[in-house]
């Protein structure tokens, strides 16, 4: 790599992230059915049908992980906790073997100088709280309260960090507008809902780790920057509207207490009545943001009903997912959300990553694209903090080849493979290059 930790300011941290049901194993220590489960169980759906049962049994298997995670030279690993195997029924009485779980994982990061970077949602919803509408009911806000002290009440403590809900437009737009994700619903009114009590939840769940003494809480957003398809003025419309409701909606809500114009043109009819009220909870002060960046899209203009644009394929070489390889959209957010949102708050990279088809051959990963990405990715790191950007900390997508959701387990984000029949892991070439970065022992 041509970067090294040399290259960052002193205090800089690098991590690296997971998510619980994509690598812990749901069928394992008593955690409740979620609607990842049923969505994965209904045809069509997800890749032949793989669900999250076994993943990487990283709920066995976590100590090996860790001491992945600790020989890479990582700072941070960046972890989420299942709502439904620390609350089966998404409220009422906690599973033992749950709580249990996410203590020796907190313990064994800690053991081996991890810094413990918490996210308590990531869109494994509890089955009895999809049967209730879940994140269409204004309900969840406080069920998801309440899940946060739960959890937070036996792990708080030993956290540097923790986030709410991991990539609030994947649980909101993508699972209830696009049908891509569980729930997979396609109705406006659902995603308007969802997406305003996303933030709800958020805020409430905030003021409940405040309640609690907990400190050093962000929120963690994903990106993609809008490029229009032409000079056109319906291709620069379709960007910005492209942008208010991927972007700006969720920093607007929160920074700002309002949501963008461009989006309040479709979202405004089926937004809860009374939902400026919220805002008061919403906008609760943040400590930190994370941006969670991949790619770009290319908007063109259509004459449908709103958002009236269609994504366009670009023209720039592309990952395994088919998403363009864009660091200067990573350069231009980190500017963007400092001078219009954040000012001086610490921004981190909360995800960066890239898929890639990384084949075990004769023992050994030789994955050279994805040692470019992340030096390409970390460079617009480099050059934000240049300019005065308050950048201090970079997490890599991910530590382990994982389940990806409705791709099943053929999309390989990992600095370690994982072989999905044996579950052997095989540290890649991205890893040992990023630990000679990060000047881990050899």
């Amino acid at each position: 790599m041509r970067h090294s930790r040399s290259d960052f300011p002193e205090g800089f941290l690098f991590g690296t992230a997971t998510s619980s049901y994509q690598i812990e194993g749901h069928g394992f220590g008593g955690a409740g059915p979620t609607h990842w489960d049923t969505f994965a169980a209904t045809p069509g759906n997800v890749v032949r049908a793989e669900d999250g049962a076994r993943a990487c049994d990283h709920y066995h298997r976590y100590e090996e992980d860790l001491d992945l995670a600790a020989a890479a030279g990582f700072d941070c690993y960046r972890f989420s906790t299942s709502w439904a195997r620390v609350l089966p029924e998404g409220t009422g009485t906690p599973n033992p073997e749950g709580l249990d779980f996410y203590d020796r994982l907190t313990d064994a990061m800690l053991e081996r100088g991890l810094k413990p970077c918490a996210t308590l949602y990531h869109w494994e919803l509890p089955s009895a709280l999809a049967d209730r509408g879940g994140w269409t009911n204004r309900d969840v806000a406080g069920w998801f309260a309440d899940f946060t002290e739960v959890v937070m009440g036996r792990i708080g403590d030993r956290m540097y960090s923790v986030a709410p809900i991991n990539e609030p437009w994947c649980v909101g737009w993508m699972s209830h507008f696009l049908g891509l994700h569980a729930p997979g619903l396609r109705d406006i009114r659902a995603t308007a809902r969802a997406m305003h009590h996303v933030l709800l939840a958020h805020g409430r769940s905030i003021a409940a780790m405040r309640a609690m003494g907990l400190g050093n809480l962000g929120g963690v957003f994903n990106m993609e920057w809008p490029e229009p398809v032409d000079d056109s003025a319906g291709a620069a419309r379709a960007a910005a509207t492209y942008d208010g409701y991927y972007n700006r909606f969720f920093l607007d809500g929160i920074f700002r207490g309002r949501y963008p114009d461009s989006v309040l043109e479709g979202f405004g009819p089926h937004l809860p009545n009374g939902y400026e009220n919220d805002f008061e909870a919403i906008c609760v002060p943040l400590d930190w943001v994370g941006i969670n960046y991949y790619t770009r899209k290319v908007l063109a203009p259509n004459d449908g009903p709103w958002p009236s644009l269609d994504e366009v394929e670009g023209p720039l070489p592309k990952t395994f997912m088919d998403w363009e390889i864009y660091p200067e959209g990573l350069y231009r957010f980190l500017k963007r959300t400092a001078e219009e949102y954040t000012g001086a708050l610490p921004i981190y990279v909360t995800e960066n990553g890239m898929a890639a088809p990384d084949p075990l051959t004769d023992g050994t990963v030789p994955d050279e694209d994805r040692i470019a990405f992340v030096d390409d990715h970390l460079a617009a790191v480099r050059r934000a903090i240049d300019e005065g950007v308050p950048v201090a900390g970079y997490f890599l997508w991910s530590l382990l080849d994982n389940y990806e959701w409705a791709l099943g387990y053929e999309k390989r984000f990992g600095l370690v493979h994982v072989d999905f029949d044996t579950l052997a892991r095989t540290p890649k070439a991205s890893f040992h290059a990023l630990a000679r970065a990060l000047g881990a022992p050899a």
